[in-house]
Formats: C-alpha cells, sequence, structure tokens
C-alpha cells in the first residue's frame, strides 16, 4: 500500500515537502480550534505508536485539561528509539522529519504550548543533522513563530525511551523512570536539581496546577497527525481495524532473507508482514518464534495468521508494542534467546527498584549457565523464583518484561530447556539482543558495544556491583 508516514524515498527538502502537498496541517491548526483539533484525532481512533498503544485524543485532552495557571504546556517527540528490533522511527525521520515535525506544530496549536522539542539519543548522528535541518527550514516558512522549538540530545540507555526517564533526562537527571502513567506534570518540575529524580504525581481531571503538563508522543504517532488533520478521522479508519486504525509501520529482522522496515494496514496478518518486509525466512527453514522487541511473550511460529493489531496481537497472547519483529527460526535455540533478552534487560535496568536489578541479573546468569548446559540441578526452581519475584514494587515495565518474555519461551519450548538443564543438549552459543544501530544493504546492524556494557551502565572491564541508581545516590552523599 501507499505509505501514509513512511515515504518510500528521502524527502528533499521543505520545498519538496510543500510542493508534494506537505504543511497544509498546520496551517489548518492555525485556523482550527483546539477542541475541534483534539476531537478530530479522537474521532481517528489514533493510538500511540510507541508501544502502549494508548489513545492519542486522550492524552490530548487529559492534557488540555490539566492545563497550568502559570506555565505553558510543553510538547516533545519521543525519538528515543532503543527497542531491539525496532527501526521505524528513525526511518520515517530520515526519510521524512517534516512529517514529524509538522504533526507537532499540530500538537503545540493544539495545546497552546510555547516550547516543542525532539528528544533524540546522542548517538543517532543522521537522524539529528536531518531533523536540525528541517527545523531551521520550518522556521524560515513561519511554523514555529512565537514558539521555541530544540533537539534535546540523551544518553544511549534504554529507558531514555521510556516516557517518564525520557523527561527525567530533559530536565537533566539520569534517565530514571517515574511512577506517573501515562502522562505527567512538568518538564521542569524540580528546576536545578540535577541529582534526585523527580518526585511522582500523576495528572488528575480538571486539576489547577502551577506545574506545566507535558505531552510525549512518539514519532511515529506525531507523523500520523498532518493526515488526519488535513484528510479527516474517516479517512484514516479507511485502512486497519475498528479498535486498530490506520497503518503501522514494522521493522522485521533476525532470521529473514532480509532485514526491513515498511509500513502496512492495521490488521494485516504477520506472515505477510513477515513476507513483504522480510523476504520470509530461508528456503527450507521454518518461522519457530517471533518476538515483538523484549516487551510482550514470544508468539510461537505456528500462530503467524495473527492480525498486526493491538487486539490481535493481545488475543494471541504476545503484544504489537513498537511492532519490531524479531524472526528465530527452527535453527534458533531459544535457551539462548532468552538468555540474550534476560542480559540485555538486566543490563538496562537501572537499579531504582532492588528486585528488577538484582533478580534481573540472577536470571541473565541462571539462563546463561542454561544455554551452556552447566546448570546446577535447582536452576529452574530457581529461574522460577525469580521470575515471581523480579516485578516486585517495579516502578516501570522492565521487569514486567522479564517476566513475560522469560516465561513465554520457557513455556513454548519446554523440552529444550529440560534438554539444557539435563545437559542432554551441546552448548548453545550466546545471541546479542540489542538495538539494531542501522539497516544497511537489507541487514541490521546490531549494537555490538552492549557486549561490553556492564550493569552500572559503564563499559570498563570489571563491575564494581552498584547499579546506576546507586551511583546518584552515592554522588549525593558526596561532600
Amino acid at each position: 500500500m501507499e505509505g501514509r508516514v513512511l515515504d518510500s524515498e528521502p524527502v528533499d527538502g521543505m520545498d519538496a515537502y510543500q510542493a508534494a502537498g506537505g504543511g497544509k496541517a498546520q496551517a489548518v491548526a492555525a485556523e482550527v480550534g483546539p477542541v475541534e483539533l483534539i476531537q478530530l484525532l479522537t474521532d481517528s481512533g489514533l493510538r500511540g505508536r510507541g508501544g502502549a498503544g494508548f489513545p492519542t485524543g486522550t492524552k490530548w485532552q487529559t492534557i488540555a485539561e490539566n492545563t497550568s495557571t502559570e506555565v505553558p504546556t510543553t510538547v516533545v517527540v519521543n525519538a528515543a528509539e532503543g527497542e531491539p528490533g525496532s527501526f521505524k522511527d528513525r526511518a520515517i525521520l530520515r526519510r521524512n522529519p517534516y512529517r514529524v515535525l509538522e504533526g507537532l506544530v499540530v500538537a503545540g496549536r493544539a495545546l497552546a504550548a510555547d516550547r516543542l522539542i525532539v528528544a533524540l539519543k546522542s548517538a543517532f548522528d543522521a537522524e539529528q543533522q536531518r531533523v536540525t535541518v528541517a527545523i531551521d527550514e520550518a522556521k524560515e516558512a513561519g511554523w514555529f513563530d512565537g514558539v521555541d522549538v530544540f533537539v534535546a540530545e540523551g544518553p544511549g540507555e534504554y529507558l531514555f525511551g521510556e516516557e517518564t526517564a525520557l523527561l527525567e533526562v530533559i530536565d537533566g537527571r539520569g534517565p530514571f523512570p517515574r511512577i506517573a502513567p501515562p502522562w505527567r506534570l512538568g518538564v521542569d518540575q524540580l528546576g536545578t536539581e540535577t541529582q534526585e529524580p523527580a518526585g511522582s504525581q500523576m495528572a488528575t481531571s480538571s486539576q489547577e496546577t502551577a506545574v506545566p503538563p507535558t505531552l510525549v508522543n512518539n514519532v511515529e504517532t506525531l507523523a500520523n497527525v498532518p493526515g488526519i488533520v488535513v484528510n479527516g478521522a474517516d479517512w484514516f479508519r479507511e485502512v486497519g481495524t475498528e479498535d486498530s486504525a490506520g497503518t503501522v509501520v514494522c521493522t522485521v529482522s533476525g532470521h529473514t532473507v532480509r532485514d526491513g522496515v515498511g509500513e502496512v494496514a492495521m490488521g494485516t496478518p504477520l506472515s505477510e508482514v513477515i513476507g513483504e518486509i522480510g523476504g520470509g525466512v530461508h528456503p527450507g527453514r521454518r518461522v519457530l518464534g517471533v518476538l515483538s522487541g523484549v516487551a510482550h511473550p514470544m508468539l510461537p511460529g505456528d500462530r503467524l495468521d495473527t492480525p498486526v493489531s493491538y487486539e490481535g496481537m493481545e488475543a494471541a497472547g504476545a503484544g504489537l508494542g513498537a511492532a519490531g519483529f524479531l524472526v528465530f527460526d527452527d535453527e534458533t535455540d531459544m535457551v539462548s534467546v532468552a538468555n540474550g533478552v534476560a542480559r540485555f534487560l538486566a543490563i538496562e535496568s537501572c537499579g531504582q527498584c532492588t528486585p528488577c536489578k538484582q533478580d534481573g541479573l540472577d536470571l541473565a546468569t541462571l539462563t546463561d549457565e542454561l544455554r551452556r548446559s552447566d546448570a546446577t540441578d535447582d536452576a529452574l526452581t530457581l529461574v522460577a523464583e525469580r521470575l515471581e519475584r523480579v516485578t516486585e514494587g517495579a516502578r516501570c515495565f522492565l521487569a514486567h518484561q522479564q517476566q513475560r518474555v522469560l516465561a513465554s519461551i520457557f513455556e513454548l519450548f519446554p523440552h529444550e530447556v529440560l534438554g539444557h538443564a539435563d545437559g542432554d543438549v551441546d552448548p548453545a552459543d550466546p545471541m546479542l539482543i540489542a538495538p539494531i544501530a542501522d539497516i544497511r544493504s537489507g541487514e541490521a546492524v546490531l549494537d555490538e558495544d552492549h557486549w561490553r556494557k556492564q550493569p552500572d551502565w559503564s563499559f570498563g572491564d570489571e563491575w564494581d556491583g552498584k547499579s546506576p541508581a546507586d551511583l546518584i545516590d552515592q554522588a549525593k552523599n558526596e561532600p
């Protein structure tokens, strides 16, 4: 299908974008009132494409109902993509940052924002260059009159992509999640305090506060906004399903003929997505399982008829997430996959919640021993205990990811797990589960540096046993 948010070729500048019809939505937003804009987003059924699938119109409406009595709203684009298997946000920004910026302008006008921020990882050089040039051109075109807009750079950590942690970084602190889903009050909530993570406070309806509310939307979410504003809610719903309207930009990588990014209608069977974008698996192989990043349970290979939609993936016992599909064929050792996931999440845990960090690290160690077929007799019992305990007191979703993904692999592939536990299966090579650094010539290039990353987020040869949160506490107590 013709892409709605993912252009087939890079757009060569603002003039080219406007020549192709771009720019109309921000003009409409300048004339239409906030109530109408928010209602249009609500009627469209657009859901956040960052992973959670929260209704975009509801999110905007809640922010509108909680405006500050003193300070205007801030709108932030979450472009800190780091989910293993996902490259869709960077693909969108590389091909057409203008559409994303136009969606940002519309959101800003709907919420009377005086500051617009694009949050990117500092390592995203190509995207930063593209966005910076596009912002300059949009300023010249008059899109940002009276509004401050800039790029905020952040660290490479996985949690930088978590909404509340991203805002902590913008505030000058580390990427430590807060308990404030699905929106929070205040980008500048604690002023100049730079060490201690901000306190938690959830917005409530019609609340008057001096603290400015902050809207955060994913790149793909905002890329959908211009089309909705110009063409209407009914146009947006012409494709997709009742509960998952529109299209979704998917990344397919792993044991496929090629790796790539493509846009499909919501509700398209996963088998078609893998075939269309990834070329299917190699001849003579079959799909053993598919992960949507490391956020949801594994989908078994006999469920590839599952529709790629929020409700379809959930009904199949998995989840859509950021639609970054990691495909594993029948030559894959699934215990190695479990270990790769466990290690990635344990390393990326910030350590604010002790079970998440410590039990996560135990799971990484235990699954590594299983992978090497060198586990103790009680290894499976210990894994079950850690999976039960890892989510205790969790303030973000990371610990639940450990629990959900690992449990699904152990349940789907019990014979392989038992074979490793009994020593009857040969040791398997370790598998790197890490963010995609780039896709070149149809091949995903993973962040190989993650092999060296320590649980304190350093890259030294040895780990001193501390977590990132411990280091923050240590810095606070030093004279």
